[in-house]
């Protein structure tokens, strides 16, 4: 059967973010650092799919045993989920003949930037299947989102192995647009159309507070208070919900916090780095 990993729980700017002075990220120790959303799935054939391209890149293949990678997955063009693109390239990884796997739109983004076109002509990638991947016994499907998409369209994928199917549903703007765009009224609708599971779902911010002052509209994303008041408890036949993308002044960070305990006390999850789900 095949393994999937969550090499990363952040959002873009990973735990600490960059310049942040505000006691999220203050004094944090390693065991609290986070990096930008990842997974890998191993498959019972030996082969590893990457999806998104991190610059934490080298700790998080350290997670499964640094392994080859035959096949790299990436959902959409911003930060974080693309910044590691480099580190396949000559100056580090020095890899070959990786089958990248992206919507037209995002492979136009690769052709036109100067640096990882370059990964092009020097054979670290090659553009590969989309939106459908067959690679031993797993099956994997893009399934566009509304997103901003400045640079390229966003896409969740749907990994699916012989027991189990994943839904990876990194960012979207809103659960108003992404449950019209599929024409459901409820997520547990949506995710029963889909037909998954397991759904890690776009946790980015737990309510609009955390932005002090910023707005919401600028990096749409459906808090995790919304969510839960959609959701509510956790049913019998409901798939597994794991939060994450998490933002660093999320404070499902904090084990110990009030939120995280009112998310797992209905039965949902919060996602951490090396845990697993067998497909």
């Amino acid at each position: 059967m095949a393994v999937v990993t969550l090499l990363g729980i952040a959002q873009d700017g990973g735990r600490p973010q960059p310049g942040c002075t505000r006691p999220c990220c203050k004094n944090l120790g390693n065991e609290d650092l986070r990096s930008p959303v990842s997974l890998s799935v191993q498959t019972s054939g030996g082969k590893t799919i990457l999806v998104e391209a991190t610059r934490d890149l080298g700790r998080q293949l350290r997670f499964i045993g640094n392994p080859p990678i035959e096949h790299l997955i990436l959902t959409h063009a911003h930060l974080g989920h693309v910044d590691g693109l480099g580190l396949f390239g000559r100056e580090t990884m020095s890899a070959r003949n990786i089958q990248l796997h992206c919507s037209p739109s995002m492979q136009s983004l690769v052709k036109k930037t100067p640096a990882w076109n370059q990964l092009l002509k020097q054979n670290v990638f090659q553009f590969a299947s989309f939106p459908r991947i067959e690679i031993d016994d797993v099956v994997v499907e893009f399934h566009l989102v509304p997103h901003r998409d400045e640079l390229s369209d966003t896409h969740a994928i749907i990994v699916r192995g012989k027991s189990n199917s994943l839904l990876f549903l990194s960012d979207h703007d809103t659960w108003r647009e992404t449950l019209h765009a599929n024409e459901c009224d409820t997520i547990r609708e949506f995710l029963a159309k889909l037909n998954v599971d397991i759904a890690l779902l776009d946790g980015t911010f737990w309510s609009g507070d955390e932005l002090q002052g910023r707005d919401m509209n600028v990096v749409p994303h459906p808090t995790v208070e919304e969510s839960l008041e959609r959701l509510g408890e956790r049913l019998e036949k409901d798939p597994q919900i794991v939060f994450f993308h998490f933002n660093h002044t999320n404070p499902l960070h904090n084990v110990d916090s009030k939120e995280y305990n009112i998310l797992t006390e209905l039965g949902w999850d919060v996602g951490f780095e090396t845990q697993q789900f067998i497909l």
